[in-house]
């Protein structure tokens, strides 16, 4: 099955559907590549993508994820553990208990997670990135656009209210093709107003930093 077999909306809202189950799922089930703008990232979330990206167990999926350069302590912490070639023996059996870090821990070093951080450097734009964009796409090169959401912990208890516009490459292609570009252009470090870096990058040049702001999220 791929994305066009999917039953999709133009627009999903949580007063009157389940985001979740109803698009995220069904999307992350039936691609090979998603691609994430997101203003934070948690190892929650993260470590969700490894347990709902199907094909992620297969060797087959690619995920690319850009987020802000605020972080939690502890995710900072493991995340540079997670990216880190120095740190690849020690987590073994040793550090990580969690069964869903441990998988997490296997796409990374198989090449299959990637993760960048974008950092405003333009007086016109706050101090933080908050772009929230995402790209799904399938084994026959259909994609699924959409923008809107911050937050894939997926938890059923803890959900924003929120709202995802959704554009697909056979009935919107113009509105994909310009994410896509968009996405890319950020990944290549193209995009006027802020600088990408890859994340040990980032993390060796003391461009991270932790906030109280971010204690709460998930």
């Amino acid at each position: 099955m791929g994305l066009r077999e999917i039953e999709l909306k133009e627009e999903y809202r949580s007063d009157r559907d389940d985001i979740v189950a109803e698009f995220f799922l069904p999307c992350l089930s039936n691609c090979i590549e998603y691609d994430r703008c997101v203003d934070f990232l948690s190892i929650q979330t993260l470590s969700t993508f490894s347990v709902s990206f199907e094909r992620f167990v297969e060797g087959k999926a690619k995920l690319r994820v850009i987020t802000g350069h605020r972080f939690r302590t502890a995710d900072l912490n493991l995340f540079t553990k997670l990216f880190s070639e120095k740190y690849t023996k020690s987590l073994e059996g040793k550090l990580i208990k969690d069964a869903k870090i441990e998988k997490l821990r296997k796409i990374v070093n198989n090449g299959q997670v990637e993760l960048k951080i974008a950092i405003p450097n333009s007086e016109r734009i706050a101090d933080t990135f908050s772009e929230r964009i995402g790209i799904f796409r399938d084994e026959e090169d259909q994609t699924v656009a959409f923008t809107g959401t911050s937050k894939e912990s997926f938890s059923s208890q803890t959900r924003d209210f929120e709202s995802v516009d959704v554009f697909t490459s056979w009935n919107d292609k113009s509105r994909v093709e310009r994410k896509v570009k968009d996405f890319e252009e950020l990944w290549e470090n193209k995009t006027r107003h802020v600088d990408v870096h890859d994340f040990m990058h980032a993390e060796e040049n003391s461009l991270l930093k932790y906030s109280s702001e971010w204690i709460m999220r998930d």
